[in-house]
């Protein structure tokens, strides 16, 4: 098949697309928050009651202050994992509820 010179590749075409309405970023948030449970491992995800993004923080509510206490220890690995997955800058800080 012979692609045309302005020819887009679906993963293209998305990726404008996102970019001309400014929806990368939610984007990039909901795919984070959707990939909570394979970055944290099962463990910390079935204790996590609610989790979102605002403003470049991560909302984390969870159930048990052991856990919190495991959060707020790896509070930079977590930023570090979540902004990787994304492939830049989503995450800058963690708010545990």
């Amino acid at each position: 098949m012979i692609r045309k010179t302005n020819d887009k590749s679906i993963k293209e075409a998305l990726e404008q697309l996102l970019q001309v309405y400014k929806l990368q970023r939610k984007f990039d948030e909901t795919s984070l928050i959707a990939a909570w449970p394979e970055l944290m491992g099962p463990a910390i995800a079935n204790r996590t009651k609610e989790i979102y993004i605002r403003d470049k923080k991560l909302f984390v509510r969870v159930e048990s202050s052991v856990i919190k206490n495991e959060l707020v220890m790896m509070r930079s690995q977590i930023i570090e994992k979540m902004n990787e997955k994304a492939g830049g800058t989503v995450i800058e800080e963690i708010v545990l509820l």
